[in-house]
């Protein structure tokens, strides 16, 4: 599983010119999916970036989690984040899992996020989506398990 976790000041998803869900404050999240993630892979996830301290405190030192900022999440699921670009010029996704598994597993991610105590909008799965996000920072990071 990959999560590029970005710290933003808004974001917000399109889909055909309309607003389907939108955060001031808090992480964009681009989830990637791969074929030998379970449930618990996402469950640990969802804890690691319920916890991760990438707000800064007074001192101006990242010390605090979402939690601790009021923050909101938009968890947007994208696949092209398992591209093996390895040989050739062409991306290969066949590391990345395929619906129903991944949606299923993209829904329990969002739903542990949420029982972790934090506020989750949602891009719309397999959906052609225009992400949209002021970058705090920037403050970018990529977590892997």
């Amino acid at each position: 599983m990959r999560v590029v976790v970005q710290r933003v000041l808004q974001a917000k998803v399109e889909i055909d010119q309309a607003e389907i869900s939108s955060i001031d404050k808090g992480m964009l999240l681009l989830v990637g999916i791969g074929m030998s993630d379970t449930r618990d892979i996402v469950k640990k996830m969802a804890t690691k970036i319920s916890k991760i301290r990438i707000f800064e405190d007074d001192c101006g030192k990242t010390n605090l989690n979402i939690h601790e900022v009021n923050g909101k999440i938009l968890s947007v699921s994208q696949f092209t984040l398992l591209a093996d670009t390895k040989k050739g010029n062409r991306p290969s996704f066949v590391n990345a899992m395929k619906p129903p598994m991944s949606l299923d597993l993209f829904n329990y991610f969002n739903e542990c996020l949420v029982n972790d105590g934090n506020v989750v909008e949602r891009g719309q799965f397999g959906a052609d989506m225009q992400v949209s996000l002021i970058n705090d920072g920037p403050m970018t990071i990529v977590l892997d398990l």
